[in-house]
C-alpha cells in the first residue's frame, strides 16, 4: 500500500508516472495518488483575470493566497486536472475513481483564521484566506475502494466541521493520507533529483536523510522543498517509516526510487 503524491509542476513526466502505477495496479500494488495543480491554477486564474498572489509566511514558508475567488478558480482546476488523470489511468486498465478531498468527508480541516505573512521587513496579518492544514482522514472510505479494487486519485481540497471548502497544501494531504492507512510510504515526485543541499546544483543531491535531521534540513532547503520536508516530518513522527523525494522528469520514477535514486527520509534515528 503506497501514496504518491505528484506535483503540479510542469516538469514532472505525468505519463511515465501513470506507467507506472498502471503496471504496479496489475500486479496487484495497492495505492493512493494525491494530485497537485500549481501550473494549470495559476494559468486560469490569469485567463480569468484574477492571478494568483504567493506569500511568504513569518515562519518562511512560501504559499498561494486563497481568497474565495482563488478557491474557486482551485475547484475548477482540480476538477480538469483530475479529470484527466482519471481518463488516461482508465485508458491504461486501471479502475481508477477522482475524488476531491471534500468528497464523504475525505479531508477533515481546520481553516486558517489569519495568516502571518512578511513583506519585506513587515510582519503583516492577512485574513479572508480559505486555506487549511489537514486534521482528519476519512480512512475507512480509501479501504472500502482500495478493497473494490478501485484506486483513489484525489484532489486535496478539504472541508471543515462547519461545511467551508478550503485548499490544503497537497504535500500535508498526502502525509496525512499515508498515516491514517499506515501506508507502506510516501513518495513525492518532482521536478528535481531529489533534495539538493545547494540549489539548483544537482549534484549535491542528498541521498539519505533521518528524522532527527529534517529540522536543520529545512533551514537550507529552497523552495516547495521545505513544504515537502514540512510533510515528511509529519508522516515520520506519525508511524510512516520512509518518505522518498523522487525525479519526477525521469521514465520509471518510482522504481527509480526506490533503487536508491533521490532521497529516501527514514524514521528511524541514526547509529
Amino acid at each position: 500500500m503506497w501514496v504518491i503524491k505528484i506535483g503540479g509542476n510542469a516538469a514532472v513526466n505525468a505519463e511515465a508516472v501513470l506507467e507506472e502505477l498502471a503496471a504496479w495496479a496489475r500486479e496487484g500494488q495497492r495505492w493512493v495518488l494525491v494530485h497537485g495543480i500549481s501550473a494549470e491554477a495559476d494559468a486560469l486564474g490569469e485567463a480569468l483575470g484574477h492571478p494568483p498572489r504567493y506569500v511568504t509566511s513569518a515562519s518562511g514558508f512560501t504559499s498561494r493566497y486563497t481568497d474565495e475567488g482563488t478557491r474557486d478558480i482551485l475547484l475548477m482546476a482540480y476538477g480538469r486536472v483530475n479529470a484527466h488523470l482519471v481518463a488516461a489511468l482508465r485508458r491504461r486498465g486501471v479502475h481508477a475513481i477522482g475524488l476531491r478531498g471534500i468528497d464523504g468527508g475525505l479531508l477533515l480541516a481546520r481553516r486558517k483564521e489569519a495568516l502571518r505573512i512578511r513583506e519585506g521587513d513587515r510582519l503583516l496579518i492577512l485574513r479572508g484566506d480559505y486555506s487549511g492544514t489537514p486534521v482528519g482522514v476519512n480512512a475507512a472510505l480509501l479501504r472500502a475502494l482500495l478493497e473494490q479494487g478501485l484506486y483513489p486519485v484525489i484532489a486535496p481540497m478539504g472541508i471543515t466541521p462547519e461545511g467551508a471548502i478550503v485548499n490544503i497544501d497537497g504535500d500535508r494531504a498526502a502525509a496525512a493520507i499515508a498515516t491514517a492507512l499506515r501506508a507502506e510510504g510516501l513518495i513525492f515526485l518532482t521536478g528535481a533529483p531529489g533534495l539538493l543541499r545547494s540549489f539548483p546544483d544537482e549534484q549535491t543531491r542528498v541521498a539519505e536523510l533521518r528524522l532527527e535531521e529534517l529540522e536543520e534540513a529545512m533551514a537550507w532547503a529552497q523552495g516547495r522543498m521545505r513544504h515537502k520536508l514540512l510533510a515528511a516530518r509529519e508522516a515520520l513522527q506519525n508511524g510512516l517509516r520512509c518518505v522518498w523525494l523522487a525525479d519526477g522528469r525521469r521514465p520509471a520514477p518510482l522504481t527509480a526510487a526506490l533503487q536508491g535514486e533521490g532521497t529516501r527520509i527514514l524514521a528511524t534515528p541514526s547509529g
